[in-house]
């Protein structure tokens, strides 16, 4: 069975980093798009990244440019997602997916795995990352 399981979330200050490990069982990362997206309460849900790994691609929402960076380790079939000089409203519930290759813009590729959510390609259960001092 196709499993994503994220880990690495907690409780950092405003200006402190993490990083995120998305590992899969069931498929080879490499093979598909990936994405991270977040969603705090009360608001919706946004994407944060999306890589084509086979094309070498990073793509970063607005807010993640500059701060956030995806890596990935082929050995142990995992992605990570780096953070660095994170606010407050960065606090969210942060989950990673897997798609299909999009032949269309990144941009539009990221938007189409939020649109589509939980209902299609695979989803992790998310971790928690909370920004507070």
């Amino acid at each position: 069975q196709v499993q994503l399981v994220e880990s690495g979330g907690g409780l950092v200050q405003p200006g402190g980093f993490l990083r995120l490990s998305c590992a899969a069982s069931g498929l080879t990362l490499d093979s598909y798009g990936i994405g991270w997206f977040r969603q705090a309460p009360g608001k919706e849900r946004e994407g944060v990244s999306y890589i084509r790994f086979s094309e070498g691609y990073e793509y970063y929402a607005d807010f993640a440019k500059g701060r956030f960076a995806v890596f990935r380790d082929s050995a142990k079939n995992t992605v990570y997602l780096r953070m660095n000089v994170l606010k407050p409203e960065d606090t969210a519930v942060y989950y990673c997916a897997a798609g299909p290759d999009c032949d269309a813009h990144p941009a539009v590729c990221m938007a189409t795995m939020r649109r589509y959510w939980m209902t299609r390609g695979y989803w992790g259960q998310g971790t928690q990352v909370t920004v507070s001092s």
